[in-house]
C-alpha cells in the first residue's frame, strides 16, 4: 500500500518570513514543512477554528499555519511567524 504524497506550496511571503526566523527555529520549521508532504496532519497539528481544513503547528513561540486541500493533494503553507503576529497576518491572507 503506497502513501499519498502531497505537494507543499508556500504562500509568496512565507519564504521571507522563514528567512527572518532565528537560526534554530528556522531549521526546525523547514524540517516540519518538508515532512508535510508525506504526513499532512502530524500529531502536533491542531485545527484552526473558523477556517475550513486549516491547521497550525507549534514550534516554540512560533506557528506554522497551513491549509490542506485533499482533493488537489496540496498542502498550502500560508504563514510562519511569532504567535503574537501570525493570526493577524492570517486574516489578511487568502
Amino acid at each position: 500500500m503506497s502513501k499519498t504524497i502531497y505537494k507543499v506550496v508556500l504562500h509568496q511571503t512565507v519564504v521571507s518570513e522563514i528567512k527572518k526566523l532565528p537560526k534554530k527555529i528556522k531549521k526546525h520549521v523547514t524540517n516540519i514543512i518538508g515532512k508535510l508532504a508525506s504526513e499532512p496532519i502530524p500529531i502536533a497539528a491542531q485545527r484552526l477554528k473558523g477556517r475550513v481544513n486549516s491547521y497550525r503547528i507549534r514550534v516554540s513561540d512560533y506557528r506554522i499555519i497551513y491549509e490542506l486541500h485533499a482533493t488537489e493533494i496540496v498542502v498550502y503553507v500560508i504563514g510562519v511567524a511569532h504567535r503574537k503576529e501570525v493570526y493577524r497576518r492570517l486574516v489578511r491572507r487568502k
